[in-house]
């Protein structure tokens, strides 16, 4: 009987997992970082509109998300997030 073997067993398949495994790592901190930037603002009482909301989701810069994350602790409006960041 011949051997079988599984794809999914293969090197190159282990290291696809692994890169997948690492990159949803990434995403989950940078979702980290995000959800707790706006939930400081929301803690402070600074309204957050949409647009806050959606730029600090969208990126996926963790020292960018660090940077924001700092600053949500002293704004003085969400949008003050942003202030010194060129775009």
């Amino acid at each position: 009987m011949a051997a079988i073997h599984y794809f999914f067993r293969h090197p190159v398949a282990e290291q696809v997992r692994e890169e997948g495994r690492e990159e949803g790592r990434e995403e989950g901190r940078a979702e980290s970082h995000a959800e707790m930037t706006l939930r400081i603002l929301e803690w402070r009482d600074i309204p957050v509109s949409g647009a806050v909301r959606e730029r600090v989701h969208a990126s996926t810069d963790l020292e960018q998300l660090e940077t924001w994350e700092r600053r949500a602790v002293n704004a003085r409006t969400a949008e003050g997030l942003f202030a010194d960041d060129v775009t």
